[in-house]
């Protein structure tokens, strides 16, 4: 009796995780996730990737523990000068669209780094997104650090209008 018992506990078990981890996935998809390495001293650094959803939904925050401090950004011109913000509100996904996170564009600022972040390592971040019926969906997803590559985005200084 307790094996036939212990066994269907299993298979809830594994049909409610399985339930759990398509539902989770089902409406955003996140691909090709990295983050910029850093120097040493470096306090901030950017992540980028590739997102898509089924429905339209936004990224509204992040969260790492790398950083206490991660926020969504974008880099725009103003008045003939490229300046980065926080963006309220988070970035729109539309359904049936891929939205890329780059270095030029929208982006994910890594901020007051405690220590550097090089090649290789993997950066974990948990990404909110939140539906237009304002049911909220988190993501976890690892992001592979890569070199630098000279350009400003999550270099020291390069911060235009940021506030904290």
């Amino acid at each position: 009796m307790q094996t036939i018992a212990r066994h269907a506990f299993q298979s809830t078990v594994l049909a409610v995780a399985a339930l759990s981890a398509a539902g989770a996935h089902a409406q955003v998809t996140v691909k090709d996730a990295w983050v910029r390495a850093t120097v040493p001293q470096q306090k901030s650094t950017s992540a980028f990737m590739q997102i898509s959803a089924a429905k339209d939904t936004k990224l509204v925050s992040v969260s790492t523990p790398v950083t206490p401090l991660a926020e969504v950004h974008e880099m725009a011109m103003r008045d003939g000068v490229m300046r980065m913000r926080q963006v309220a509100g988070g970035i729109e996904v539309p359904a049936g669209k891929t939205v890329d996170l780059t270095p030029s564009g929208q982006h994910i600022m890594l901020l007051d780094l405690p220590q550097q972040v090089k090649v290789g390592d993997k950066v974990p971040l948990t990404l909110v997104f939140e539906d237009k019926a304002g049911k909220r969906e988190t993501q976890q997803v690892e992001a592979t650090v890569r070199p630098l590559n000279g350009a400003a985005s999550g270099m020291p200084g390069m911060h235009g209008d940021h506030k904290h």
